[in-house]
């Protein structure tokens, strides 16, 4: 065990391995079989369980529980794991749980996410880096999650879908299907509203990347003919373009029904 701050009404099973620099607050349990990387804090009443890793500075706020089993008829009670990335900031009643054997035996959670209030990650997901979990939103079982997605509050997520790089879920949306890399989801039955272009912004992308962007939203949602031959003609006009390309190959990959556009005036535009 590393030299840090353990309150004396915390609970550590003999066999955990404690970082340098962590603080435990009072009443928390950590497992036998967990890891708290170097400079990780878990201020009261945290519970870390199962083979459960946690990286480096990483805080877990009251009432938050890891590592606890899969909630599905298929789990088979093994060994299987919970990873969570460095720098982290999981709040209050946050839970996230281990996979299944069936799922891979993995879920794993990547660094520098923002966990809100009562948010949960279920088992065998595959959640990105700076993901922003918005209080009360929730993954159903096998979900992946791209990097810099934003949760809106209240947002549930289907088992199996797969949420593209830096797309934006609007509050109290309930997403069945696939979203693509930097799309808008809304709606209890969620479709695309457009694009996130704030997130965009904020990452860096100039006016020219929007336009590209925008041009192929348009052309392979509201384009003519069906959507494998938009799909098509949207990978061959933009061939050289690797921000697009990004888009193309989500779609490609994807196994499971994609959520689709919707007309909504200039709601991509105004975003």
């Amino acid at each position: 065990m590393g030299q840090g701050m353990i309150d004396s009404s915390a609970r550590i099973e003999d066999g955990a391995k404690i970082g340098a620099g962590v603080s435990i607050g009072p009443f928390c349990t950590v497992g036998a079989n967990v890891t708290v990387g170097d400079g990780c804090r878990l201020m009261a009443h945290v519970n870390v369980t199962g083979h459960t890793s946690i990286g480096p500075r990483t805080a877990i706020h009251p009432f938050a529980s890891l590592g606890s089993p899969p909630q599905s008829f298929s789990y088979r009670g093994g060994p299987t794991r919970l990873v969570i990335g460095a720098d982290c900031d999981i709040r209050e009643n946050v839970t996230m749980n281990t996979g299944t054997e069936e799922g891979g035996g993995l879920t794993q959670v990547g660094d520098g996410g923002f966990f809100m209030v009562g948010t949960h990650v279920g088992h065998d997901c595959v959640v990105g880096n700076k993901v922003v979990m918005a209080n009360n939103s929730v993954l159903g079982g096998h979900v992946t999650v791209g990097d810099n997605v934003v949760f809106g509050g209240g947002v549930a997520v289907r088992q199996f879908v797969r949420i593209g790089d830096g797309a934006m879920l609007v509050g109290l949306s309930g997403i069945r299907a696939d979203v693509i890399p930097f799309g808008m989801a809304q709606g209890p039955l969620a479709h695309l509203v457009g694009l996130n272009v704030v997130g965009m912004r904020r990452r860096g992308f100039g006016k020219s990347d929007l336009h590209r962007v925008r041009a192929a939203y348009q052309a392979l949602f509201f384009g003519e003919g069906e959507f494998r031959s938009r799909l098509d003609r949207v990978a061959a006009e933009f061939a050289s373009d690797a921000l697009i390309g990004r888009i193309v190959d989500f779609i490609r990959a994807g196994k499971r029904p994609l959520t689709m556009a919707i007309k909504r005036g200039e709601a991509d535009a105004d975003t």
